[in-house]
């Protein structure tokens, strides 16, 4: 159902107080078309007056209690619970997401403000060292605390419209530093919500904005010198030009990836196999296949694969795609029909280089059937590049040195899941596997939002989970006591 539709456009946050522009953008849905909300764009005087604003409190911010930027973000958590429904109605319609999973979310993002709440108050950052471990050294110690680097500026995308900002805010309130939040213009609604909850706080007027500013506004904010952490979850190709574009600020990305789930042998039962491919169907195909860590990738081992082939085809022809509205659906449309055309111009040209379709392969509008492929050439594009959609290829292999060398075999190195009942194979997938994250057992689509997430190679660099993006957005500082009696 649509939300936010009456006649005024949603207002933006400028420096924790509601404001609006001289201009709007319509915000639709991609499952229909219908209208869901009218935003409202900041001036650039209004960009301004945020960036001024959070410099001038950054010092009062970081002195800012623990206890009350605690406060302020159990108090977000609370009404996130409050409003759990009508929010996940709003990710719905704004994304397109199934409301089973915009439910799911909304959980998420609850999570990640009681994290930084906890974080908040616990966090310092570092330790007492003597330092007459040496005779120079007698009678000094050292003590290390973190402090904030300086504003932050947080950059989300559309595929987790609300918690993919809680990553962005919640961490930045829990180490005092002041955070300017660009939500995606695809699916700004969400992360308006989280500036309505953080508005009904006491925190210090300044340290957090919210500004739905057009993409092509992006640049001069990064480029802003008072801005000295820029957080982006996205695009490779988005990713790597702002670092390039800033390489001496600090910079967080969240990147692409095309998540790997590996089948070994001794993962062999018939209970192993359906476990295996229900899971594997889910996350293939859940938001769409729109999330950096859905499975993109089956790599099975030959002592498996004609078993485990079948029950993966079934599973994924058995998921329930339409309506993202009803409870029954658990594929919807991808973020427009422009992305969905994508998936099909990837899958086609795969298919006519020679890969075999077991399922799928069909687009309607801005939604695309759930796919498997076999046989994909290596060169493919679909092979090659993150498909961001709801697309899955199958490779045999023989032996583990054969599926981890496939799964390395990639630009990317975001994570990994390896169904495997071998402790001896785990810990050498997680030395072996270069990715940010092994998960055994399972694909590689699983997340805890208080655990390091992030990757390496063409993945991005740093790491997201409240405590790890804490310590991006602080620096440590040590301070030497001396002439005490140690």
């Amino acid at each position: 159902m649509p939300i936010h539709t009456d006649a005024a456009p949603t207002a933006f946050w400028l420096a924790g107080r509601k404001a609006t522009g001289d201009a709007t953008f319509d915000v639709t849905s991609p499952w229909d078309g219908r209208l869901v909300g009218t935003v409202s764009i900041p001036t650039e005087a209004q960009v301004e007056e945020a960036v001024a604003a959070s410099v001038a409190v950054q010092e009062e911010f970081a002195a800012t209690p623990a206890h009350v930027r605690a406060a302020a973000l159990d108090h977000v958590q609370r009404r996130l619970v409050e409003r759990t429904e009508e929010i996940a109605q709003l990710i719905s319609a704004e994304n397109g997401k199934p409301i089973k999973w915009a439910r799911g979310e909304v959980g998420r993002a609850v999570s990640v403000f009681r994290f930084a709440a906890e974080e908040a108050r616990r966090f310092n950052g570092g330790e007492a060292q003597r330092l007459d471990t040496d005779a120079g050294g007698a009678g000094r110690l050292a003590l290390t605390r973190r402090f904030p680097r300086g504003t932050v500026l947080g950059i989300a995308p559309f595929n987790f419209p609300l918690n993919l900002c809680a990553h962005k805010v919640a961490p930045a309130i829990a180490a005092g530093a002041p955070i300017i939040l660009k939500p995606a213009p695809a699916t700004p609604l969400s992360g308006l919500i989280i500036g309505e909850l953080l508005a009904e706080t006491d925190l210090p007027a300044g340290s957090w904005s919210i500004l739905p500013v057009t993409n092509d506004r992006m640049p001069a904010l990064v480029q802003d010198e008072r801005l000295p952490v820029v957080s982006f979850t996205g695009s490779e190709k988005v990713g790597y030009a702002i670092l390039d574009s800033v390489p001496r600020k600090h910079c967080t990305l969240e990147l692409g990836g095309n998540g790997a789930a590996v089948v070994l042998p001794d993962w062999s039962s018939e209970a192993d196999l359906d476990r295996a491919a229900q899971r594997i169907a889910i996350f293939s195909n859940y938001q769409g296949g729109q999330s950096c860590i859905s499975v993109q990738r089956v790599i099975a081992d030959a002592s498996v694969y004609d078993r485990l082939v079948p029950k993966i085809v079934a599973a994924v022809e058995a998921q329930v795609t339409g309506d993202p509205s009803d409870d029954a659906t658990e594929v919807g449309p991808l973020v427009n029909e422009d992305a969905a055309k994508r998936v099909e111009a990837w899958v086609d040209e795969a298919v006519e280089r020679g890969a075999k379709l077991l399922a799928g392969g069909k687009r309607d509008g801005a939604s695309y059937a759930p796919t498997v492929l076999e046989d994909v050439p290596a060169d493919a594009t679909l092979a090659c590049e993150e498909v961001f959609g709801p697309v899955l290829t199958i490779k045999k292999v023989d032996g583990v040195d054969e599926a981890f060398a496939a799964v390395n075999d990639s630009k990317f190195g975001l994570q990994a899941g390896v169904f495997t009942h071998d402790v001896q194979t785990a810990f050498r997938a997680h030395r072996a596997l270069e990715v940010g994250g092994v998960v055994i057992g399972d694909v590689p689509s699983y997340r805890a939002d208080q655990m390091p997430y992030g990757g390496v190679k063409q993945s991005g660099v740093g790491r997201e989970g409240v405590r790890f993006a804490m310590d991006d957005y602080t620096y440590e500082r040590v301070l030497v006591l001396t002439g005490l009696a140690l």
